[in-house]
């Protein structure tokens, strides 16, 4: 599986402005909202399951990465978004720094296999250095864009 498989282009986030777990996650909704890969109606559900995921142990993974995911039933496919903050949030990480790159995922609870292969995706990708080191330096949509799909043609992972 691809990010261009699953993340959605038009709600990218080069600019968190949330400084608060619960305030990105909102960013990183509201974002799917603008780009209509959810419904209006299910936003503040869909933010309430992704916390609820968070209360289970928190997706913030350690080197300022976090990806925060819920499976919930008003989805058909698989959507992500990916965001960035500059200054970092508290996360409650494992490591406890702040995290800077953030990739939410929400899907359909009867398509676990997308799920858990769009995590392996993210995990993957992420275990390289250089990958996010220009994830964390990217200005713009456009420019994070750009650097999923290097990745998508294994221009980072060896």
């Amino acid at each position: 599986m691809k990010f261009s498989d699953f993340i959605s282009q038009k709600s990218i986030r080069a600019e968190l402005t949330a400084d608060s777990k619960e305030g990105v996650i909102a960013e990183l909704v509201d974002a799917l909202l603008d780009s209509g890969d959810i419904n209006a109606d299910d936003r503040d559900d869909i933010i309430k399951a992704i916390m609820k995921r968070e209360e289970l142990g928190s997706t913030g993974i350690g080197r300022g990465i976090a990806v925060p995911h819920t499976k919930h039933p008003s989805v058909d496919k698989l959507v992500g978004t990916v965001g960035v903050s500059v200054g970092g949030v508290d996360f409650d990480s494992l490591d406890g720094e702040k995290v800077q790159l953030f990739f939410l995922l929400v899907s359909p609870p009867d398509r676990p296999g997308d799920h858990l292969r769009a995590l392996e995706n993210i995990s993957r990708q992420l275990r390289d250095d250089t990958f996010c080191r220009f994830l964390k330096q990217s200005k713009t949509a456009e420019d994070i864009l750009q650097l999923l799909e290097e990745a998508d043609n294994n221009q980072f992972v060896s």
